[in-house]
């Protein structure tokens, strides 16, 4: 990789950066109770709210594709249920990801900074 950057002015190498930790120590990590529990709590908020969603939109489709009648039915102006439950598609997506950001800063990114702190320190 070829930079227009010039040497340090020293004459000296750039730092190469922190020192990794070894393949042994990432398996040791994964190994762990704590990482375990880093685990767990990620999937108990992951897979549920995933299959919840799934869910849903498949109910919409199978709905806008089997009942068109219900569908199609007017609730208010040129405003019917499909459009509707589409919009609502939408807020459920924006709603779940607003939910995984506070539930990942308040309960995901503590846990694994501190798995990270530690295995910077040990390297």
């Amino acid at each position: 990789m070829v930079t227009e950057a010039p040497p340090p002015p020293d004459g000296t190498e750039a730092a190469v950066g922190p020192v990794q930790p070894t393949t042994e120590a990432f398996v040791e990590v994964q190994e762990s109770a704590e990482f375990g529990e880093l685990r767990r709590t990620y999937r108990s908020f992951a897979f549920p709210l995933t299959v919840a969603f799934i869910a849903w939109y498949l109910l919409y489709v199978l709905l806008s594709s089997y009942a068109g009648g219900f569908m199609g039915t007017k609730l208010f102006g040129n405003i019917n249920v499909a459009l509707v439950l589409g919009l609502g598609q939408f807020a459920t997506t924006f709603l779940i990801a607003w939910l995984y950001s506070r539930h990942a800063a308040e309960r995901l990114d503590p846990k694994a900074e501190a798995i990270k702190s530690r295995m910077e320190a040990d390297a």
